[in-house]
Order: C-alpha cells, then sequence, then structure tokens
C-alpha cells in the first residue's frame, strides 16, 4: 500500500534523542531553546514559542491577543476542527466566512461583510500547505483593527510573495506527525510582538516567569527537549522534504486528467502537505474504495464542515456556506509525501485515472 503520509526519520534525530536523553535534561530545556531559534529563522521573524500542539499554539497565541468571552473571530469553516474549538477555547465565537474551491482557502471579498463590533480577529487557514491570500485580509485587518491569527498548521516553508507563513499577523504551527516537518507531537507560535511572545511563554507554563511565582493563571502547554530534539533534525531536512512534495505535485498535476486538480497561484509557494483533488464525474467515496484495493491510500480532508459538527449544531449554528459544501461532497488526497518513488507515482495515476 502506498500510505497517505510517511514521516521520514533517521541518524539525524536519533543522534539528537541520544544527546537529550544523555543530558538527563528531557522536559523543556535547551534543545527547546535552540528549535524555537531555528524556527524564528525559518517564517523570518523575532519570536518563536513552542507549545505541545498546534492547538495549544492557537489557542495561545488567542489569549496572547486578548480574545475572550464576547468576542468573536472570523475563520475558515474548512479546515480541521481545532482552528475553530481553538476560538471556543477562549470563549469567544469562530464566525465562518465561504472558502474558494481552487485553493481551498478563505475568500477574502467575503471577509468584511462578516466585520461586527464584536469582531476581534481574523484568522485564515493556510490549507494544505497553500497560504492564504494575505495581502487583501492584512489590509481588512489594518482598516479595522483586528489582530491577524495565521493558522500555519500545514504551512511549514510556505510563502506567499516572498514573505513565509507565519510572518504577517501571529503564526501558529502543527508539528504532529503527519505535518512536513514533525517533532512527533509539538506546536510553534511565530510573532514580532514582544508583548505577545511575552503573553505566551507566561501561559503555556503556569503563568510562571520565576519558578513557583505565578503572576497569571496559564497552562502546562510546554514542549519537552524530546520534542524538540526531532523536530531540530526536521527543520534542517525541511527545505529537502518540501522540494519534493513540489517535484511530486508538479508530476501529478501533470499525468492527473479525471479530478481536477489543485493549483498554485501566482506569487505563491505551496508546500503541499495534502495533495487534494476533486471528484466531480464520479462517486468519491467509491473511488477510494477502489483506490485502495489498487493500493493507493487516499484520504478525505475534510468530509464536514465545521459548523455542521455536533459541537457546533449544539451551540446553535445554523451556516450554509455553498462552495464549503460543495467542496466537502468532492475533495479527496493523494499520496504526496517525500518518501514516493516514481513507480509509486505511476500506480498513483494509473490508479486515479482508472476510475
Amino acid at each position: 500500500m502506498i500510505t497517505i503520509s510517511n514521516p521520514q526519520f533517521g541518524d539525524e534525530e536519533l543522534n539528537l534523542l541520544r544527546e537529550v536523553l544523555e543530558s538527563g535534561i528531557v522536559a523543556q530545556g535547551p534543545k527547546v531553546a535552540q528549535f524555537e531559534e531555528e524556527f524564528a529563522s525559518l517564517c523570518g521573524t523575532k519570536y518563536a514559542i513552542a507549545t505541545s500542539s498546534g492547538t495549544t499554539a492557537l489557542h495561545l497565541a488567542l489569549l496572547a491577543h486578548g480574545i475572550g468571552p464576547g468576542d468573536e473571530v472570523i475563520t475558515s469553516p474548512f479546515t480541521f476542527i481545532a482552528s475553530a474549538n481553538s476560538v471556543l477555547f477562549t470563549g469567544a465565537e469562530p464566525r465562518f466566512v465561504d472558502i474558494h474551491a481552487d485553493t481551498f482557502n478563505i475568500a477574502p471579498e467575503l471577509v468584511e461583510a462578516a466585520i461586527t463590533p464584536r469582531t476581534k480577529a481574523i484568522m485564515p487557514v493556510h490549507l494544505y500547505g497553500l497560504m492564504a491570500d494575505m495581502d487583501p485580509i492584512m489590509e481588512l485587518a489594518e482598516r479595522y483593527g483586528l489582530a491577524v491569527i495565521e493558522d500555519a498548521a500545514q504551512a511549514h516553508g510556505a510563502t506567499y510573495k516572498g514573505r513565509p507563513a507565519g510572518s504577517f499577523g501571529t503564526g501558529c504551527f502543527s508539528l504532529y506527525a503527519t505535518k512536513n516537518m514533525t517533532s512527533a507531537e509539538g506546536g510553534m507560535v511565530t510573532t514580532d510582538d514582544p508583548a505577545v511572545a511575552e503573553q505566551v511563554r507566561l501561559l503555556r507554563a503556569h503563568g510562571s516567569r520565576v519558578r513557583y511565582h505565578h503572576d497569571m493563571l496559564g497552562y502546562n502547554f510546554r514542549l519537552t527537549d524530546l520534542h524538540a530534539a526531532v523536530g531540530l533534525a526536521q527543520i534542517r531536512k525541511l527545505e529537502r522534504f518540501n522540494a519534493a512534495r513540489q517535484a511530486n505535485a508538479e508530476y501529478l498535476n501533470r499525468h492527473l486528467h479525471r479530478v481536477i486538480t489543485p493549483c498554485e497561484p501566482p506569487g505563491h509557494k505551496h508546500v503541499w502537505h495534502q495533495y487534494t483533488v476533486r471528484a466531480t464525474n464520479f462517486d468519491r467515496d467509491q473511488a477510494i474504495e477502489a483506490l485502495k484495493q489498487a493500493g493507493v491510500g487516499a484520504a478525505i480532508f475534510y468530509p464536514i464542515p465545521v459548523y455542521r459538527q455536533q459541537v457546533y449544531l449544539d451551540r446553535g449554528y445554523t451556516d450554509s456556506l455553498p462552495t464549503t459544501e460543495e467542496v466537502t461532497r468532492q475533495v479527496f488526497s493523494l499520496p504526496i509525501h517525500p518518501a514516493l518513488t516514481q513507480a509509486d507515482l505511476e500506480t498513483i495515476v494509473a490508479a486515479v485515472e482508472s476510475l
């Protein structure tokens, strides 16, 4: 089976893990600090603060911007549920804006109509490794005095007009096992704002600057040096990993005709966390089963709009956004990871074209 994901580890990760174990410092320590420094360099930001997951990164970023009960955050309904749930964790409410079918990202021209006196932030999601259209989003944020929280969980190394993901507003990344680079589990917040960085650091460590002195209510959302060791090895491989994903995507885009293939708009560097196609002339679910029978792993990211998840229905959400509804019925993702061989790519193409 050609799997949908295939994390790549080697001697680099093992050697750094051995260093940590031999040092005796396995919780947050010098490897976390080093990882934060290298991640900030990747994103071109002054600060990067490691957290225990991408979800906690989003949660802490929102809190660091003062978002809480009574506030609203505009975001995408076509994403993993953690994006919107992080807003709920603060006591605020997500407000959903429809997407573009070709990019799968939030439609900037629809955002302004969703702004209310309660709106405090816009959270664009850089889905599948393609950054949202940031210029109009940043212009709206500046005009209305809104924070921008970039959900860059899937966009490590992606750029928009030459600027890296995580460098426009406050960036939030996931380091989960299937991401373009991983620490097995973890997250990262990036920012140029020293006040935001300090708040995130406090919030991730029980509100403490000095051990056993707690200045505010915080959380235990820290990353360990064990995870950071893996992350350090991975960040040094990220450029190579992304180049392989880009080459694989280019091959699939040239050879697949049975489906609507994904795009890379001008000015964007897509890093292809997922290679997501759309089925418009055959049954998507039957196709996935047929692909699996042919030895090709496929998966649906994401089959249900966030606002139709039970937790949101229970909160009274009644949204029905046409492009999101259409896309959730059509999308499925094919293997794109760096371990694919030429034979694998040819097998994927043959299987899809025979649907």
